[in-house]
């Protein structure tokens, strides 16, 4: 099994950035792909940003390319998701992710392990 814990969310003015970081345990997650999905109120939870196994192949959401950045650390077992030039419609609650393959893959229903999720608030 294994455990993921979210951290780094807040309140954050538009324009401002944040770093999110997701911390594995229970098993390594070096191979596997690991991904942030979010969920604004009252709409379905949606992919973000996923890294492969490797850590060489990316994936964005056309909302967040430019402005976020995923990265992981093998030795740690972690993955960050840092998040720049943050607008309203950014927030929502972000959850890290993981799935027993080594693709970087966008659908919520190939991914596995998921944490708790950590909030996201942008003011205009």
């Amino acid at each position: 099994q294994v455990q993921l814990v979210a951290s780094g969310g807040g309140l954050v003015q538009a324009g401002g950035s944040l770093r999110l970081s997701c911390a594995a345990s229970g098993r390594t997650v070096s191979p596997y792909a690991m991904a942030w999905f979010r969920q604004a109120p009252g709409k379905e939870r949606e992919f973000v940003a996923a890294i492969s196994g490797s850590g060489t192949f990316r994936n964005y959401a056309d909302s967040v390319k430019g402005r976020f950045t995923i990265s992981r650390d093998h030795a740690l077992n972690t993955v960050d998701l840092q998040m720049n030039s943050l607008k309203p419609e950014d927030t929502a609650v972000y959850y890290c992710a993981a799935r027993q393959g080594s693709g970087a893959r966008l659908r919520r229903d190939e991914y596995d392990y998921w944490g708790q999720g950590t909030q996201v608030t942008v003011s205009s």
